[in-house]
């Protein structure tokens, strides 16, 4: 996690810096449904690579945002979940989700189809 001296003084610079990237936000909003394992995720996330989940998931473990179990079992098997703190992000996902389904619909101000 980094430290208050290493985060950007303007708080959506920090919340974009942690979670802006497409593959983040991807990661996450599978992970508000629940655990996932790593080859559960790259299946799901079509067209991301194996080196970009890896380097998401370490980067967002990093950071606090998910957390990473591994089962003694053999053979063995991690499990990644978000932590308290990226739970903590499910509001942001769930607006974005609604507005993402309000643009698509045509609902939100300036995206209603004009009459010919």
């Amino acid at each position: 996690m980094k430290t208050k001296e290493e985060l950007p003084a303007c708080p959506v610079v920090t919340t974009v810096s942690l979670i802006g990237s497409k593959w983040k936000l991807l990661i996450m909003r599978n992970l508000l449904a629940r655990p996932w394992r790593f080859n559960e995720l790259r299946k799901d996330l079509d067209g991301i690579s194996q080196k970009v989940l890896t380097d998401s998931l370490r980067s967002m473990e990093a950071d606090g945002l998910v957390v990473r179990t591994v089962y003694a079992e053999v053979p063995p098997r991690v499990e990644y979940a978000l932590s308290p703190l990226g739970e903590s992000m499910k509001p942001i996902i769930k607006s974005m989700e609604t507005w993402g389904l309000a643009y698509k619909s045509g609902t939100l101000p300036g995206t209603a189809e004009e009459p010919a």
